[in-house]
């Protein structure tokens, strides 16, 4: 990201214990700023719930007549607070702002934003995936400067859609959290804790629907960055 805003990663071997080498990073600590930052291409999730509703997403108008899981005409920034219990919340910009206390540094973030999801969805692109939507965190470093932190592009973190078979009007198949968001809506959970168990069948598509996405992301199997970090 460093050509559109640092982040905060260190290394994924140095000062990493061996025992979650593979899986674990050292990074800098930061100052979080207590917003997450949504950027969505396409209308769909909770988007497309607020835009049925409303017309707008985060207080931003957008065209009638849009279909569910349609592109949008250009990238939104659609901020949302951090929410302790329960699920976090869409806001406005100006709300966004406000949380922050700094209207200058919250526009820096919804640039950085923005300009940090449409590079990856043109990398995407070119390898036959859709990014949807993605969420970034942003915090300052020891010297104030803006980085990005936390997770940035994961299948946590965003929805990857594959670009073969992909027509508005529905919802899409995905390579990322959907799929356990379906099976939890499907077990009768009531959304209270406990949660349930995740059956071993649930664990083991998970899994490989997150390798599928690195490896078409990528264009390596997950295989050689584990062998990288483990040499």
């Amino acid at each position: 990201t460093g050509h559109i805003v640092p982040n905060h990663f260190d290394s994924a071997t140095d000062g990493v214990p061996e025992d979650v080498r593979g899986r674990g990073l050292t990074v800098r600590k930061l100052t979080m700023l207590p917003v997450e930052c949504v950027v969505r291409g396409y209308i769909t999730g909770s988007g497309w719930k607020d835009y049925q509703a409303s017309g707008t997403v985060s207080g931003i108008e957008l065209p009638p007549g849009l279909q569910e899981s349609e592109r949008l005409p250009q990238p939104i920034f659609t901020p949302s607070t951090k929410a302790q219990e329960g699920h976090d919340e869409t806001v406005s910009f100006e709300t966004a702002c406000a949380l922050v206390g700094d209207e200058e540094l919250m526009g820096q973030v919804r640039d950085a934003s923005i300009q940090l999801y449409a590079f990856a969805a043109d990398h995407a692109a070119a390898r036959g995936v859709l990014v949807a939507d993605t969420k970034f965190e942003f915090g300052l470093d020891a010297h104030g400067a803006l980085t990005v932190g936390d997770e940035v592009l994961t299948p946590d973190s965003s929805r990857f859609w594959p670009a073969e078979g992909y027509a508005p009007g529905r919802p899409q198949p995905s390579f990322d959290k959907q799929y356990v968001r379906d099976w939890a809506a499907g077990s009768g959970w009531d959304k209270r804790e406990p949660a349930p168990a995740l059956p071993e069948d649930v664990v083991q598509r998970t899994g490989a629907l997150y390798a599928g996405a690195y490896e078409r992301i990528t264009g390596e199997p997950l295989s050689a960055w584990r062998d990288r970090v483990a040499a």
